[in-house]
């Protein structure tokens, strides 16, 4: 992770926000499932190396030590580049770049299945200081509360897309992948040290790019 907060010290900057943050961030892993030794392995010395010398009679491969039957590589950029930003007025703006992808290779069936994703993330905050609420608490007295209210908004797109290959063959078939596109508008207000209202809205729709797939879209929306 790199994290670079600079700018808000550069005069122009300095005039409008009271800090800017550039961020980046990688991720990799690499994985299998499981490993076994192999019972058929054999070795000779030649030029004073361990080399495999008994070879599979149906297909003519050398037989290694170990028999490892998938390997998973997984690597993300969260994010690739990430602006954070907030003005000198309480509002704050936020926007990522993220990437990723999974390659799994099939040692049983000699295939490598990969999956790609692009996301854009863009977010938004404001609060408002002292804001009364046009109408009374019911235990608080009947006063009108004053306090912060803070609004927020937050659009995402995702693009996934999965393919397959055979290793003995130079072409790929795409094999599934979808857009995501999600928008989450919610509204806090801190009714005391204790207690904090929240009314929020959350809308996903992804639609599939093969036809044997259904658009699927889930809302949410509550206090």
């Amino acid at each position: 992770n790199v994290l670079f907060n600079g700018l808000s010290k550069l005069p122009f900057f300095a005039e409008y926000f009271s800090n800017i943050t550039l961020s980046h961030g990688y991720n990799g892993n690499l994985s299998m499932n499981n490993f076994t030794s192999s019972l058929f392995y054999a070795s000779t010395y030649i030029n004073n190396r361990s080399v495999p010398s008994f070879r599979d009679p149906v297909s003519n491969n050398f037989v290694p030590y170990f028999l490892i039957p998938n390997i998973t590589i997984t690597e993300r950029f969260e994010p690739l580049l990430g602006v954070n930003m907030t003005t000198l007025s309480a509002r704050s703006m936020r926007f990522e770049y993220k990437k990723s992808r999974i390659l799994s290779l099939s040692l049983v069936d000699y295939q490598l299945s990969e999956n790609n994703s692009t996301e854009w993330v863009f977010g938004t905050a404001y609060r408002k200081r002292g804001v009364k609420l046009p109408f009374n608490i019911p235990g608080l007295n009947s006063n009108k509360l004053s306090n912060d209210l803070t609004f927020r908004l937050d659009l995402s797109t995702r693009d996934m897309f999965n393919s397959n290959s055979r290793l003995d063959q130079s072409n790929a078939y795409g094999t599934g992948g979808q857009r995501e596109i999600t928008i989450q508008p919610s509204i806090d207000y801190v009714l005391n040290t204790k207690i904090n209202l929240k009314f929020f809205f959350d809308r996903r729709r992804a639609t599939p790019y093969i036809s044997s797939s259904p658009p699927i879209t889930n809302t949410r929306a509550g206090v």
